[in-house]
């Protein structure tokens, strides 16, 4: 197949190349990202679409900045939301399939009943980040049921004129040519994700003898870049293997098994790399942001081709390796 990738150089995007190169099935990748592939650019989707004519396009590319996102909700409805919009019309136009890639932020996150989100459970954002990704998944799901197939429909109308719980069998019906994947806590190589951001404050609070404070009411799924990747990758093998493309269309919520709070997260992080500095635990309060996250941002892993992802820990494990045999990741 011919596979295209948007967002090529991101976290998600790195590990993506990898794994699509690595798999027997991909004939030709086109890797996607700026300058050619711009998300503030309305024609930027259709004129790689129309021109390279892909099988099928995994969009990882996003304004993941959730910050930003508060500061400038216009300009983040815009990279997360309408731009999603756009490649799934060029996406339907060129026959092709599409894996648009979304977060646990579509979900409030006030829920105090201990259960993950699943995916027939009725999204409500809480900041404008999620707020512009979900405008993203219903964006896409507006062009693909453009084609005739009913996913979701009702799932479209905003949150607040929709009824508490959305009809499961509406909800998670699939379309053949698309696939939602919610994820959460990404981390992983390039760039400073949230173990190399605690390494580096444990190496700060160890030099000034400080106590490293950890947010402690803030849980969710610490994912790995790779075992998503890979993920994403068996639900495009499926897509090309099967001529009614069973398994792959649907809303799939793909995190690393377990949960944890953010502190729960850093001590298995510092513990790992055998770093030895007091910690306290503190709320989300103790930093104020632009943009609050979900308190309870815990996603059912759904069963996919290649099965469940492994426990967290142990995905952490791998990659402390990998950070302790590269010090400058720590900086």
């Amino acid at each position: 197949m011919r596979v295209a990738l948007t967002g090529a150089g991101g976290r998600l995007g790195t590990a993506l190349i990898a794994a699509l190169t690595d798999s027997s099935f991909v004939a030709d990748l086109l890797a996607w990202d700026l300058p050619e592939h711009n998300l503030d650019d309305p024609q930027s989707a259709e004129r790689l679409v129309s021109r390279y004519r892909p099988d099928i396009v995994v969009h990882a590319a996003a304004w993941t900045d959730v910050d930003g996102c508060a500061r400038d909700p216009v300009l983040g409805l815009r990279r997360n939301g309408t731009a999603v919009g756009e490649m799934a019309e060029s996406c339907v136009r060129a026959g092709a399939g599409l894996v648009v890639v979304s977060t646990n932020e579509v979900f409030d996150g006030a829920r105090t009943d201990g259960r993950p989100y699943r995916p027939t459970d009725v999204p409500n954002p809480p900041n404008p980040y999620g707020t512009a990704k979900l405008a993203g998944e219903q964006a896409a799901r507006a062009a693909y049921c453009a084609t005739g197939d009913d996913f979701a429909a009702a799932a479209m109308a905003p949150p607040g004129a929709r009824a508490t719980k959305v009809d499961e069998t509406a909800a998670d019906t699939a379309v053949p040519g698309l696939a939602i994947v919610r994820t959460a806590w990404l981390f992983g190589p390039p760039g400073a994700d949230f173990p190399v951001k605690i390494l580096a404050a444990a190496e700060a609070a160890r030099i000034s003898g400080s106590t490293l404070r950890l947010v402690s009411d803030e849980t969710g799924c610490p994912t790995y870049a790779v075992d998503l990747a890979a993920a994403i990758v068996g639900l495009v093998r499926e897509w090309g293997r099967r001529p009614d493309h069973r398994g792959f269309g649907g809303i799939h919520h793909v995190v690393n098994a377990g949960r944890a709070t953010r502190a729960e997260w850093a001590r298995e992080v510092l513990r790992l790399a055998g770093i030895d500095v007091p910690t306290a635990d503190v709320p989300m309060s103790t930093w104020p942001r632009p943009s609050t996250p979900p308190a309870w941002g815990v996603l059912e892993p759904t069963p996919l081709p290649t099965g469940l992802l492994r426990p967290w820990q142990e995905a952490t494990a791998e990659y402390i390796r990998l950070v302790a045999r590269r010090p400058e990741a720590r900086g």
